[in-house]
């Protein structure tokens, strides 16, 4: 099984490549002279984004405030530049894990890759292991959150995501009507 462990990474973020409605996603660690970049679905980074906002928080206020947690994502520390160029997916992510090491007042992140069952003798699955502190897991919030909203807009009527060749709203029986081009 193959564990990239980075504690800590130089960098760590979220993107996606690609056009708005057939983007693909990544997580990206960087540190040590290695990059490590795996794949995964829009949902799993807005889910992985709600669940850091949620343990941070919850490590906020179970300190009463006093943990090295920032409220908001320290501005210096964020990261708004494009994907590590070449990058190759080492593998596509099934299950993450998160805990907070209280000892280090660090976030863990573990990705585990998606295991092929029907394998007779499976492999061990890879995992990407990061270490992050609380500000650092805040600006990785802030930026996945970003990255997931920048696809293709809502209909105001039905909340589906409108193309730019047409949207057949399923709250006007399937007529385009203004809602054509993506507008």
């Amino acid at each position: 099984m193959p564990v990239f462990d980075y504690d800590p990474p130089d960098r760590f973020v979220a993107g996606a490549v690609g056009q708005p409605g057939a983007r693909a996603f990544y997580l990206q660690a960087r540190g040590a002279g290695r990059l490590t970049t795996v794949a995964l679905e829009k949902f799993q980074v807005a889910a992985l984004a709600d669940r850091l906002e949620e343990l941070l928080d919850e490590v906020l206020r179970m300190s009463g405030g006093e943990a090295r947690v920032p409220a908001m994502a320290p501005a210096e520390l964020a990261d708004n530049g494009p994907l590590d160029l070449p990058f190759s997916e080492d593998f596509r992510v099934g299950t993450m894990a998160l805990a907070w090491d209280e000892d280090s007042a660090q976030v863990v992140i573990e990705a585990q890759e998606i295991s092929e069952e029907e394998e007779p003798e499976p492999e061990e699955p890879a995992v990407l292991r990061v270490r992050v502190s609380a500000g650092v897991a805040r600006a990785f919030t802030k930026r996945a959150l970003a990255v997931v909203a920048a696809g293709r807009p809502p209909c105001p009527l039905c909340g589906r995501p409108l193309d730019a060749d047409g949207h057949i709203c399923v709250r006007l029986n399937g007529y385009r009507g203004s809602l054509q081009g993506g507008a």
